[in-house]
């Protein structure tokens, strides 16, 4: 079976891949270590990994691609577009190894390469030209050509393509500058300095035709295209075929490109194209693409059956059959738009990062490579997707794509698709005034809230967060401090899930490109709108262009929270919008806010406001309601422990966060010398499942476990915040004191025990059923899950979550809605019906994994907790070393 390298990524390597199996082929993918978890990889056949990210150490390694070629078998090399498509060194290499280059021949690939080269084989051909220089070799040489031409002028690089290279000049004082800056760029892009000068026409079309070659001098015109639409000579929206020309120059140049290209015996696809000026009807030459072109596709939409990549990958292998009769039958009009990971509103910067949302519409074709997940990043071009809309007129074809393009929405990173849908309604556009200056002239108006400054920690939160996922190990996240953000949203009539934005210390500054209703709650801080102070609490207005700045938590307090009217427009990911920066899901993606962030406002339904009339109490020495449990005294603490837990102001650790509070205060006696079974310190446990707002002592160190996790784990909780109270975490500052005060009996947090089945209260919200002695045991482990199997097909109104332990379940339910005690009599009714271990029958499978992992973020975690927690735990200095001591292997 043939197999082809597909030397390239992101959209055109899938594209590759799915020509190349639709003709039965293999395809073999090349990555890089930033592109590893990239779609191509995963379609492909095989994959080799060329090196790190930076484009020189792999897709631009020409031996790597080449080495990767041989060892995977593949007999064709398809280069793409972009990176080494028209490198004549690679394409040569490449056939010195024996494997067909999908694309032009290497002499072809100079020739049209160079600029000076192409147009002197087009003046050759009889094909229309500007008025130009030959390459130039000073900037007073270019001076004296420009003058002979007559400005405006533009100078260009010889080599390569893409709008890298140019630069106008409308005078003489100009040319010097313009010169050394084009030679610069070339020689830095392209490994060549050449520069030329042309008459420049400033209203002007860009106007191309697709050609294809079968290398003997047969070459078929597949229709034109219009790419004007650019924005620093880089297309953007592109269309065929090209509108408002005149029927004898669309004839004219289709007949130049041919006459150019079988002059050359041009073998695969190209692109010939033509500066079109409209005031005088005139096209003439501008260059040669010897490759195949980002814009391929609106050629291919308006040809019936037509597939330039398959077309590409047939002749290297020496099959021409599909030139041998007339062209696919064109008809109709397409329109493509090219979505970019960039801002418009700040200058077209590239913006990496993780999408976390991707929505697309199913009625235009759709050549992308992104998904909710994939990480842009800023090495290579930050085109994600080509939409290409079709209709009978290019009318219909531009209404298509602007409902499409109004589908559409791209989430996590900034994106041209504001400026794309302007673009489309511009009346130069529908009406075919168009040049390629229009689009800098289009005015971008959706409402936007730029992040000018993102403040320590800001991030994206809602209420009640992500539920219902602790089993798998997804916590809540959400507002550490639920109280203040839903008391805010509730004054501006905001439903209380409305996401808003949480900033831990130091605020963001945000500017708003519209007016906006804002409500600030929880921590003080000073506010200010432009320079002008502010209140907490109170709803205020920001005027269009002005700048929300929210200052450093100086005062009682540590969290913020800024509610805009109608909320933030942010995606869902698991449900909710909340952010969970340590899994790098949710939110903005999945990340806390930086400088250079564009968010949009929302349309959240809002109510009437409810005015804010007692804000939660902020202060330095702060009282928790906690219930006991659930591992208290006498069975893990002391009597004297628990007393010395109530009665001490423990202090907040600076090291505290959105995972916990960690507390300093006396060390504990412990009712046991160590954890028997489950480890050899007194506060270990199997691991059980954890409430959010439980005092977990890790070792001798309390942590009060905040919403960002973790689910579970080895360590004793004696007590655990009451539900009404949990807000409180989220203001503790470090130097804070915290005094618990219990709010429940003093039962050590035990609600029953019956036979081998201990019940015990986590907060006021969830149960913890435990199994039998302390001991690893299959058959308890199943008495879990047969449990769980029961309680989730009951679906009892109210459960939240039902997670499971090594020998024990927590069921997280909603008070409000089922209250524990009535909890504890369902769940020992159900433990009563199940049957005897030993007749438990369970679903099961089996799974093949490490031991443990030895990774770079273990060890990191590793050496955290030694310098932060004890040096001395058995797993330190290297997790490994003691996973093979605990298990008697010989060896690591």
């Amino acid at each position: 079976m043939t197999r082809v390298l597909v030397a390239n990524r992101g959209e055109i390597a899938c594209r590759i891949i799915r020509s190349a199996h639709a003709l039965g082929w293999e395809a073999v993918a090349v990555f890089s270590d930033a592109d590893r978890g990239a779609p191509h990889v995963g379609m492909a056949d095989d994959a080799v990994r060329l090196g790190p990210a930076a484009p020189r150490a792999s897709y631009l390694d020409a031996a790597k691609l080449v080495r990767a070629a041989l060892d995977a078998g593949c007999a064709v090399l398809h280069p793409g577009y972009g990176l080494l498509s028209e490198d004549a060194p690679f394409a040569r290499a490449v056939e010195a190894a024996g494997i067909a280059f999908a694309g032009p021949t290497p002499a072809q690939l100079e020739a049209f390469g160079a600029k000076d080269r192409a147009r002197a084989l087009a003046r050759e051909a009889g094909v229309p030209m500007l008025d130009g220089s030959g390459v130039l070799t000073s900037s007073g040489e270019a001076v004296a050509a420009a003058e002979a031409i007559g400005f405006p002028v533009m100078l260009k690089a010889t080599a390569g393509g893409g709008g890298i290279g140019l630069a106008v000049c409308h005078d003489a004082a100009a040319v010097p500058e313009a010169f050394a800056r084009v030679g610069r760029v070339a020689g830095a892009s392209f490994g060549a300095g050449g520069v030329f000068c042309e008459r420049y026409v400033a209203a002007a079309r860009h106007v191309e035709v697709q050609v294809f070659g079968d290398g003997t001098g047969r070459v078929l015109a597949l229709g034109d295209r219009d790419c004007t639409l650019q924005r620093r000579n880089q297309k953007v929206i592109e269309e065929a075929p090209a509108p408002g020309l005149p029927d004898a120059l669309r004839d004219r140049i289709a007949a130049a490109a041919v006459d150019l290209c079988a002059a050359a015996s041009y073998r695969s696809a190209g692109t010939v194209e033509f500066v079109y000026d409209g005031e005088r009807e005139e096209a003439s030459f501008l260059e040669v693409n010897a490759r195949l072109q980002v814009e391929h596709p609106v050629t291919e939409a308006t040809h019936t059956g037509l597939d330039l990549v398959a077309w590409m990958l047939r002749l290297a292998t020496g099959d021409g059959a599909m030139l041998d009769g007339p062209p696919p039958a064109a008809a109709g009009c397409a329109v493509e738009a090219r979505v970019y990971a960039e801002d418009p509103g700040n200058d077209h910067r590239p913006s990496p990062g993780l999408i976390t949302n991707v929505e697309f519409p199913d009625n235009l074709r759709v050549d992308g490579w992104v998904a909710a997940g994939t990480e842009v990043t800023s090495a290579y071009d930050p085109l994600l997707a080509k939409l290409v809309a079709t209709g009978a007129t290019r009318a219909d074809a531009l209404d298509a794509l602007a409902a499409g393009l109004a589908r559409t929405r791209v989430d996590g990173v900034a994106t041209n698709l504001a400026l794309l849908r302007a673009a489309l309604a511009h009346p130069a556009v529908r009406a075919v005034e168009h040049t390629t200056a229009t689009l800098a002239e289009v005015v971008v108006d959706e409402p936007r809230i730029d992040v000018l400054c993102g403040g320590t920690l800001t991030t994206l939160q809602d209420w009640p967060g992500r539920t219902g996922l602790w089993h798998v190990g997804v916590p809540p996240s959400g507002p550490m401090d639920d109280r203040s953000m839903r008391l805010a949203n509730r004054a501006l009539g905001n439903p209380e899930g409305t996401p808003a934005l949480e900033c831990t210390l130091q605020g963001p500054a945000l500017r708003f490109s519209t007016p906006a209703l804002v409500c600030v709650g929880g921590a003080e801080a000073e506010l200010t709108v432009d320079g002008e102070p502010v209140e907490r609490w109170v709803p205020f207005e920001v005027p269009a262009g002005a700048t929300l700045d929210v200052g450093p938590a100086t005062g009682r307090g540590l969290r913020t929270y800024v509610c805009v009217a109608g909320g933030f427009d942010v995606a869902p990911y698991l449900g909710s919008a909340a952010t969970f920066t340590l899994g790098r899901f949710g939110g903005h993606g999945g990340r806390e806010l930086r400088a250079g962030d564009v968010l949009a406002p929302g349309t959240a339904p809002r109510t009437a406001p409810a005015p804010v009339v007692d804000p939660p109490a902020l202060t330095s020495e702060w009282e928790i309601a906690v219930l006991d449990g659930p591992h208290a005294a006498p069975e893990f603490f002391t009597p004297e422990d628990i007393e010395a837990l109530h009665a001490t102001a423990w202090r907040v650790h600076f090291n505290s966060a959105r995972t916990g509070v960690r507390l300093v205060g006396p060390r504990p006696r412990w009712a046991r010398e160590d954890g028997g079974e489950a480890g050899l310190h007194p506060s270990n446990i199997h691991d059980t499942p954890y409430a959010i707002g439980a005092l977990d002592f890790t070792g001798d160190v309390p942590i009060l476990l905040g919403p960002d996790g973790p689910s579970l784990g080895g360590f004793v909780c004696p007590v655990t915040v009451v539900r009404d109270e949990r807000w409180k975490l989220g203001q503790l500052r470090p130097g804070d004191t915290v005094r618990f005060r219990r709010s429940g009996p003093s039962d050590g947090g035990v609600l029953a025990r019956r036979s081998d089945v201990t019940y015990r209260r986590s907060g006021d919200d969830n149960l913890l059923v435990e199994f039998g002695e302390m001991t690893l045991d299959l058959g308890l482990r199943m008495r879990v899950h047969a449990l769980q199997e029961r309680l989730a097909a009951e679906a009892l109104p109210g459960i939240v979550d039902l997670t499971p332990g090594i020998r024990s379940l927590q069921v997280h339910v909603d008070p409000d809605v089922l209250a524990l005690p009535r909890l504890l009599g369902l769940v020992r009714e159900l433990e009563d019906d199940l049957p005897p271990t030993p007749e438990l029958e369970v679903p099961s499978r089996i799974v093949h994994l490490p031991l443990s992992w030895d990774d770079p973020a273990t060890r990191e975690a590793t050496e955290r907790y030694m310098a932060g927690v004890r040096d001395d735990a058995p797993w330190c200095p290297w997790n490994i070393e003691f996973i093979r001591r605990v298990n008697g292997l010989d060896s690591v």
